[in-house]
């Protein structure tokens, strides 16, 4: 049953309450941050619509009437509720804000989440995190669908109907075997690797969209020599020469600096792309969630 207009709102009952135990308008206003004016008329105000005076006013303070102290003995009783009530809200947001869930694609959640979340634990010890890993499209559809509270892709847009910030650049190189011909080349063309049957990551993945979207002006990608789903599975097919092989750069830093594969020099063709942070369009990280993505905007330890 909806209640009747004459039932004052909780804030006002909340001034009544400090004035009966205070005595004064203006002491239960300051108590309550606002100013004696604003306090004077929301009494006054309360009054009209409960339809009876509620305060004896005189120079030495204000006391309730008969019919206040009723009133005040009845919104004691509510305050008090609301004020159990505002505990539990408290403490279910605290249940929640401990959660983090986070999707990612696999060469965010290898290369760069360990250090994201280091440092999230450092500053919230008490946050759990569940980290999930996907192509940036299953990304896209696990944060719309309301499975993570934040998720991180890779490619050169942001997914529909999701918000984004670009947390980090990187680059995908095109690596072979030191024994493969490309090994020795000064420089391979667009026209070239787009006519090259590579080894490539799925579709659906930020890696393969911002490849597809490089070669486009040359014709696209030719038809795959392998499709594999995961970084680790693409340098070992490089590195046992099954043909070059198109990944991100984070990925390749050991294999590169060993010599274990080589980084070939393209020309004519811009593999750059940014990795973006992710979250429902229309709404606004919060808690562990806007934690983390401060964090990804910091330098990392030991960058200049």
């Amino acid at each position: 049953m909806a209640l009747s207009p004459h039932v004052p709102e909780l804030g006002a009952l909340e001034l009544l309450l400090a004035v009966a135990r205070l005595g004064s308008v203006g002491r239960a206003a300051a108590e309550l941050g606002v100013s004696q004016p604003a306090a004077s008329a929301r009494i006054k105000g309360m009054e009209r619509q409960i339809g009876v005076a509620l305060l004896e006013r005189s120079p030495r303070g204000s006391r309730p009437t008969e019919a206040g102290r009723l009133v005040v003995e009845w919104a004691r009783g509510v305050v008090e509720a609301a004020q159990a009530l505002d505990a539990g809200i408290d403490a279910l947001r605290g249940s929640r804000d401990a959660r983090l869930r986070v999707v990612a694609s696999l060469t965010v959640a290898e290369y760069l989440m360990p250090g994201w979340l280091l440092a999230l634990n450092e500053a919230s010890p008490g946050t759990a995190v569940t980290l999930r890993t996907a192509n940036s499209a299953d990304v896209a559809a696990r944060v719309l669908a309301g499975h993570a509270d934040l998720g991180f892709v890779e490619g050169p847009r942001t997914p529909a109907g999701l918000s984004g910030a670009v947390v980090a650049a990187d680059r995908l190189v095109v690596v072979v075997a030191p024994d493969h011909p490309w090994a020795r080349r000064s420089a391979v063309t667009g026209p070239e690797l787009a006519a090259t049957p590579l080894v490539l990551r799925e579709p659906g993945s930020g890696t393969r969209e911002v490849l597809d979207r490089a070669l486009a002006p040359f014709g696209g990608t030719a038809p795959p020599r392998l499709e594999l789903a995961s970084s680790t599975a693409l340098k070992a097919a490089a590195m046992t020469g099954a043909g070059p092989v198109c990944l991100s750069e984070l990925v390749v830093v050991e294999e590169l600096a060993t010599g274990r594969l080589v980084s070939v020099p393209l020309t004519g063709v811009d593999l750059h792309r940014p990795l973006r942070a992710v979250w429902p369009a229309g709404q606004r990280p919060a808690g562990p969630a806007r934690a983390l993505l401060g964090l990804t905007r910091r330098p990392a330890r030991g960058s200049r």
